[in-house]
């Protein structure tokens, strides 16, 4: 598709999947070669109680098509959601790469975008403490590009021999299948206190970021380190960030645990409908950019995985925006058979010699050849491409595209050896030349072998509530952990990174920090190797803390989807509740109206208005604030719900915003049992015994700062 096509067309990917979409909204029923049914009720039977016939194609047609719905799914990523949208450069970046889409601000590139946990199975929670991963697909007019990462800017391993290891160590224990989609168990700590190239990562997964608000409120990362490159064959480090514009936000580790019981697909329900209520998500794309001069100036190795660039050092430059802005129409057809593959790239994007890397761009494929039934996975509607496929391959399983004419060869002469290769300047692919001479060898370079500055980089990053969160998670983890010995090894590791870190989850379970002295921290190297040589180099960073690791820094912008529960019962008070809803929806905040029970609502000046849920079917940990308005039989009969009393207990207690007006603020005082002097004090709770006018802008203000976390008590 040509530049000029792509200018018009708001989504030309959707538009190429029109022809594979199908509507049988007022259609007769037929089987899959188009004959129609004329009973789909009974099979084909000897009589009316007698043995069903072998004969009956029907049934055999329908009953085998059904016993292979299924595919094997993901091992990893297995759980997602997606979404499709657009992505548009904000100004040309010819410096910078010669990819055309990074080229011109008036092309809308079509993107799909599968968001994941990592570690659970497809029928696993949303909440669970695990990395989240972040694909996207961009179709581009020059082929498919796919930036495949995570919400996690670093990964467990440096080398990606090691990844069977860790999923295998992660996922539930062999011998009896548990636990499901959690990492609090023997063998996955059993194997990180061997390995300390994974403890930046083990913070990263300890801390909030591991336990996200939304798909929305989360930020991506391409992990690795690419290269990009532009119309002269200049080569650039860069990694790849999205930037989320609604903010980066988390729940809280209860939370997480009764959103699971309540709403296992919050956050891909959160998803569908913010895009369903025309709330589209947002992401700036951005690099960091790195000369290659600069290679190795920095004291960590850019080809180390377990290694992230402080933006102190390297600032992010912004290329661009990504919305979604539709939902797909079949879970199946697209958010399960997409198919991402790192080696999927386009002119003026690269790779580097990171080995993780380098092992992830074989083991996609192979990944799909597996799953999607063999080499043809291309052509199956959500990976075909935009721009056209012309080569000499052939058949396989599901083939689909219906080649014309002699040759599957080149070169050709039957065929004007059709088709032609493409120079570099007619859009051919060329590798970057980079000079290598090197013995071949299975080794790791020196410059890996740093595994603990990182990690107290991001400690020290962190502001006070979200230590002690990272101290309750390895309470928590490691609690779970039946063989002692792992806990200890754990707690020498942690005190690399930072003593108090070490003895504030030692005291959790209830042990001394052991000695380092003489211990072989690292048991991740080869048979024949010197351990000494395998040993963490000492600290010696430039940066002793990083501002964009901590979510408590970056700046609070507006309430723009945030859901705000408002209880209410019969004979609320009219003027009151719609002040507070007119406001709210002015912000673009999600008001949801929680009663005693489903259907409508009557408010003291007679009208009706719809409820959402009912206290039974709904909790505060599916919303980011509560409201209650008064109205003296509203509360009256709130007050009778010991639904409503726990969920103003459970929202204050997650540190989240909170307002009552007029007899509401009775409901407050009956969930604070026996504190409310100390509830109505706090951060973040705003009441009026009247009318409360000034009170929507209070709430307002308070939502806008997410938690109030002075609400908890510190551990560090």
């Amino acid at each position: 598709m040509s530049t000029e096509q792509n200018k018009t067309n708001t989504n030309a990917k959707l538009e190429e999947l029109d022809v594979n979409r199908e509507d049988s909204t007022g259609q007769f029923l037929t089987t899959n070669q188009g004959l129609r049914v004329n009973d789909d009720q009974n099979s084909l039977k000897a009589g009316p109680r007698g043995a069903t016939l072998l004969e009956d194609f029907i049934l055999r047609e329908k009953i085998t098509h059904f016993d292979h719905e299924r595919i094997p799914e993901r091992i990893v990523h297995a759980r997602g959601a997606a979404a499709h949208g657009y992505f548009q450069a904000y100004e040309p970046q010819p410096e910078l790469t010669k990819a055309k889409f990074l080229l011109d601000p008036s092309v809308k590139t079509p993107v799909f975008v599968r968001f994941s946990t990592v570690a659970g199975s497809r029928g696993s929670t949303d909440l669970a403490r695990d990395v989240r991963g972040f694909a996207v697909k961009f179709y581009t007019e020059e082929g498919n590009f796919d930036l495949v990462g995570n919400n996690i800017p670093v990964f467990f391993i440096q080398d990606a021999i090691k990844f069977p290891d860790l999923i295998h160590a992660v996922k539930p224990e062999p011998n009896n299948e548990i636990p499901q989609a959690a990492s609090a168990h023997d063998t996955f700590w059993d194997f990180i206190s061997l390995t300390p190239e994974s403890m930046h990562m083990v913070m990263w997964v300890m801390s909030d970021r591991a336990i996200p608000r939304s798909y929305r409120m989360m930020e991506g990362f391409g992990v690795h380190t690419f290269r990009l490159i532009n119309a002269n064959g200049k080569s650039r480090f860069v990694k790849f960030h999205w930037k989320p514009l609604l903010g980066v936000h988390s729940v809280v580790w209860d939370e997480a645990q009764l959103i699971s019981g309540r709403d296992p697909d919050f956050h891909r329900r959160d998803l569908w409908d913010a895009i369903e209520g025309g709330a589209y998500p947002e992401w700036e794309l951005g690099v960091q950019v790195v000369e290659e001069a600069d290679e190795h100036k920095f004291d960590f190795d850019l080809l180390d995985s377990t290694k992230l660039i402080p933006e102190e050092l390297v600032p992010i430059v912004r290329l661009g925006k990504m919305t979604l802005n539709r939902n797909p129409d079949n879970y199946f057809a697209e958010t399960e058979q997409v198919a991402f593959h790192l080696g999927h790239v386009v002119p003026g994007i690269d790779f580097s010699n990171d080995p993780l890397l380098q092992g992830r761009l074989f083991s996609y494929t192979d990944t799909q050849l597996k799953r999607l039934g063999g080499p043809n996975f291309h052509e199956i509607p959500i990976n075909r491409p935009i721009a056209p496929v012309h080569n000499g391959q052939r058949d396989g399983h599901m083939r689909q595209t219906i080649n014309v004419g002699r040759t599957s060869y080149g070169p050709n002469a039957i065929n004007g050896d059709s088709p032609a290769q493409a120079t570099e300047a007619e859009g051919g692919f060329v590798s970057h030349a980079e000079r290598i001479d090197a013995n071949k060898v299975r080794a790791r370079s020196k410059s890996f072998m740093d595994h603990y500055n990182q990690a107290k980089l991001f400690w020290n990053s962190q502001s006070p509530t979200e230590k002690t969160h990272i101290v309750k998670a390895l309470r928590f983890e490691l609690g779970k952990v039946v063989v002692e010995d792992i806990r200890k090894r754990m707690l020498i590791h942690l005190s690399q990174i930072d003593m108090t870190l070490a003895t504030l989850v030692g005291e959790g379970l209830g042990l001394e920090v052991p000695s380092a002295e003489g211990v072989q921290l690292n048991k991740s190297v080869p048979a024949d190797a010197n351990p000494a040589d395998y040993q963490s180099e000492p600290a010696k960073s430039t940066v002793g803390s990083s501002a964009a690791l901590s979510m408590a820094h970056p700046p609070k912008k507006g309430i723009k989807t945030r859901q705000v529960a408002i209880l209410a019962a019969d004979g609320v008070d009219a003027t009151q509740l719609k002040a507070m809803m007119n406001a709210l929806s002015a912000e673009k905040a999600i008001i949801g109206i929680v009663a005693p029970r489903v259907g409508m609502l009557k408010t003291s000046d007679g009208e009706t208005i719809k409820i959402d849920a009912s206290l039974q079917t709904t909790a505060s940990v599916l919303f980011d604030a509560v409201y209650v308005p008064g109205g003296q039989s509203s509360v009256k009969s709130l007050l009778q719900e010991a639904d409503a009393i726990r969920f103003i207990h459970e929202a204050f207690m997650h540190c989240k915003a909170l307002a009552a007006t007029g007899e509401g603020v009775d409901l407050l005082h009956a969930a604070a049992n026996g504190g409310a002097e100390a509830l109505l004090s706090s951060e973040g709770v705003i009441t009026s015994s009247d009318t409360g006018s000034e009170v929507p802008q209070k709430f307002i203000d308070a939502i806008e700062q997410h938690r109030f976390w002075s609400r908890e008590k510190k551990l560090v």
